[in-house]
């Protein structure tokens, strides 16, 4: 099967050219697919960031190729593999990054070892690996032409995530352009606690007041706000400010919410 679109989620940044070189080896193998960039932004070495923003994304794009690369175990013996979805063909490091997407897509149908026979470079397997499968893929190459079926493909850890009468624990998974930190943890998980109203929000350097709220704009300017977000996930944001600068927190760190001191 071929496909018009390859989508591309990286860390690499958008400094340097490692970006621009990969779509350069996919125009060079397929010029007529398109590539849409989800982000080149996240976290340096985030592998569970990555996960979440392309698992959160790939529902809303077109079918697809996702090549998706965040990789600090390249040149080691980590696999890459191409995991065949219901709705999408997936490519990049087998560190856990590609799974949860695929979960998103529809589940998991295959998966392979990406056999590398070719001289790459040590540190660049985005430009020398990935892409050329991703392209290859796109013009409607078999997925296990490039590799035996494996069916023992890295899975991250579940993030922690902990429900208690008036508390909730939960990791970090994202915190977007806006600062606004995105947790594990859901709308039910909340419910669970019975929170309601007004909340502190702890990070492991500071805690400040919060209320729990619909949008934006439901607290004052610079207050503190607990939503739902887009994903149907919670997080924390300040209106008219960032969350993350607040709490001095980030991805992979631990978030907790209990009742206000001045709750009744």
């Amino acid at each position: 099967m071929a496909y018009r679109w390859i989508s591309f989620t990286s860390d690499y940044g958008l400094r340097d050219g490692f970006v621009a070189a990969c779509h350069g080896v996919i125009a060079g193998i397929a010029p007529d697919v398109r590539v849409l960039d989800v982000t080149h932004l996240v976290p340096p070495q985030q592998v569970r960031s990555g996960a979440a923003v392309l698992a959160q994304t790939v529902p809303s794009l077109p079918k697809a190729v996702h090549l998706a690369v965040v990789d600090p175990g390249v040149g080691t013996e980590r696999r890459g593999i191409v995991v065949v979805a219901t709705h999408g063909i997936l490519v990049g490091p087998d560190n856990g990054l590609l799974l949860p997407a695929a979960e998103a897509l529809g589940g998991v149908y295959a998966s392979y070892v990406i056999d590398v026979r070719t001289p790459t470079s040590a540190t660049f397997h985005g430009r020398d690996v990935f892409a050329p499968v991703a392209a290859k893929l796109a013009l409607g190459a078999h997925p296990g032409s490039f590799g035996p079926a494996i069916d023992d493909p890295v899975r991250l850890p579940e993030p922690l995530v902990a429900a208690f009468p008036g508390k909730l624990v939960s990791d970090v998974l994202t915190v977007d352009h806006f600062g606004n930190v995105q947790l594990a943890a859901t709308p039910a998980d909340l419910e669970l606690t019975g929170l309601t109203g007004e909340v502190t929000v702890h990070s492991e350097h500071v805690a400040v007041s919060a209320a729990i709220g619909r949008t934006f704009a439901d607290v004052p300017r610079g207050a503190n706000l607990v939503y739902t977000d887009s994903a149907g996930k919670l997080a924390v944001a300040v209106n008219g400010g960032s969350a993350a600068s607040v709490l001095r927190i980030g991805p992979t760190e631990e978030c907790t919410i209990t009742a206000s001191p001045t709750a009744s």
